[in-house]
């Protein structure tokens, strides 16, 4: 198998990436997979933490777009 070596890059430009790897695709998941999930779910059951979910009407979601915009919401 080959290798696809990285270099430090201080400049501030575009640089074509695709070319260098050909036809590859390069893919991966942010949130991991059903592993990694099922052990975020039993280390939050674990420790008691709960999600504070505000459940909205449809009728009041464009209002309740308001304290978004604001950035007066807790997260």
């Amino acid at each position: 198998m080959g290798t696809l070596d990285g270099i430090i890059d201080t400049v501030s430009a575009d640089h074509p990436f695709f070319p260098l790897i050909g036809r590859k695709i390069v893919a991966g998941s942010t949130i991991g997979g059903m592993k990694e999930t099922q052990e975020t779910t039993d280390f939050a059951t674990k420790h008691n933490i709960r999600a504070d979910v505000e459940v909205i009407r449809m009728d009041y979601a464009n209002t309740a777009i308001d304290p978004l915009e604001k950035a007066d919401v807790r997260y």
